[in-house]
């Protein structure tokens, strides 16, 4: 099979998959999607803390599903944008016009591969934000496998003690990455050691400084629940059923007017405590903007086999290896970081978050949003590929004074007249407050 280092196609499934991956890992974490309501369903009465308890109680490690999830953000219709932009996007099969993987074998160095490539990226966007998509899940113990079934092709993630590869068919492009493990278990041994040296101090002074041993875990429950009760109703809601599985629902409400988020649903197993389903809900609206649930479930460890990943004939495979820091390495870049020193490029390229809960911002810099984004492209495709996204951001946004924003019911956009981007679950207003304040 050949073997790319760089292959276009693998970079931009690289890039999309953690957005794919994104809605489901956040739905088994925190969020929720219509349960079918049944008066048959009576699970014993919990209390919201009672419920979290038993949720992070859970310590089921093996599973496999299938789970379909929905995004309904009010965007306008983006159909006239797809497939047109760059002049052509190639074959519907995801081909270029050499026939190579991805279409990528642009030998003249007119551009075309690539505009082929901006109008596939768009297309992947547009479907990612608008659609419905399904996709499998297995897990058992370190191994996990997301497999997203699309028309007649599939995109794989599979993670492994050995490594992780990420595929598309459709572009028969593949990406494995691996680690060093030697240096990822000496890593893990020196920060647990040091770890367990530093609680030990913390714990000792904390309770000198209280007088009294610390709290229980049911303690820092109840603080825990308290202190978001400061920001957010918490209640349980109506017991119903995921993929055929009685569940509770827990129900949580900002208290927060500068978030576009109204309301927050999970519903977790009555007999596991496992989040099965998850949606959110724009303040205001009465069916959610974003759900993820599980049609089918099983708590069966899945077969081995479903974890192993040979590339098939003719797949571009790009290879990359992680590398992992020592432990002084990482201290050094995390007082690098808090100092604002270091590698220029490294400290241009990292977001910024400002504020916290409900009204956070994330604030990227233009060294992730601007030219950072075109590197690697010819002077034609750079100038096209900037000429499509003015086209793009100017369908989408609407101009504000220092820049332009897109609304949607639960994220707003801000992107700024000297290059910054702001995003956030948050009204325009909380932007344009936090770009202007910084705070």
């Amino acid at each position: 099979m050949p073997a790319h280092h760089g292959s276009g196609a693998s970079r931009r499934l690289s890039r999309w998959i953690p957005a794919i991956a994104a809605p489901i890992a956040i739905g088994v974490a925190v969020v929720v999607v219509p349960m079918q309501a049944n008066a048959a369903v009576d699970l014993p009465d919990l209390t919201p803390a009672e419920l979290v308890e038993f949720a992070a109680a859970s310590e089921v490690d093996a599973l496999s599903g299938t789970i379909e999830q929905t995004s309904e953000l009010g965007l306008p219709d983006l159909s006239g944008l797809t497939g047109t932009m760059g002049g052509g996007a190639g074959g519907s099969d995801g081909f270029g016009s050499d026939g190579g993987p991805g279409g990528r074998g642009d030998a003249s160095g007119d551009g075309s591969a690539g505009d082929a490539a901006s109008a596939t990226d768009l297309d992947d966007l547009v479907s990612l934000i608008t659609g419905t998509h399904t996709a499998r899940v297995y897990i058992d113990g370190s191994n996990a496998r997301l497999q997203v079934l699309d028309d007649l092709a599939e995109r794989n993630v599979y993670l492994t003690d050995e490594g992780a590869w990420i595929y598309d068919s459709r572009e028969q492009a593949a990406t494995h990455f691996t680690v060093d493990r030697a240096a990822l278990d000496a890593l893990k041994a020196e920060a647990s050691a040091q770890a367990e040296a530093h609680a030990d101090e913390a714990r000792k002074r904390l309770e000198a400084e209280l007088g009294t041993p610390l709290p229980t875990p049911d303690e820092v429950l109840d603080q825990a629940l308290a202190k978001l009760d400061e920001t957010t109703e918490v209640s349980v809601g109506t017991d119903a059923r995921v993929a055929g599985r009685e569940v509770y629902e827990l129900v949580l409400e900002p208290r927060d007017a500068d978030t576009l988020v109204g309301e927050i649903t999970v519903a977790i197993d009555g007999e596991t405590g496992v989040a099965l389903a998850a949606s959110v809900t724009a303040r205001g609206a009465s069916e959610p903007a974003f759900s993820v649930a599980f049609t089918e479930v099983s708590f069966e460890a899945p077969d081995a086999s479903v974890f192993a990943f040979t590339p098939p004939e003719g797949t571009a495979v790009t290879e990359h290896e992680v590398p992992i820091p020592t432990l002084a390495e990482l201290e050094q870049m995390k007082a690098e970081h808090a100092a604002g020193t270091g590698e220029p490029s490294d400290r241009m390229s990292r977001p910024e978050v400002i504020g916290e809960g409900w009204s956070t911002v994330v604030v990227l810099p233009t060294a992730v949003t601007g030219a950072g984004a075109a590197q690697g492209l010819g002077p034609d495709a750079s100038l096209r590929q900037a000429q499509d996204g003015a086209a793009l951001l100017g369908t989408l946004t609407q101009p504000v004074d220092g820049g332009r924003i897109l609304q949607t019911s639960l994220v707003t956009v801000l992107v700024t007249d000297d290059g910054r981007v702001l995003v956030g679950a948050v009204t325009a207003e909380r932007l344009l407050d936090a770009a202007a304040s910084g705070r």
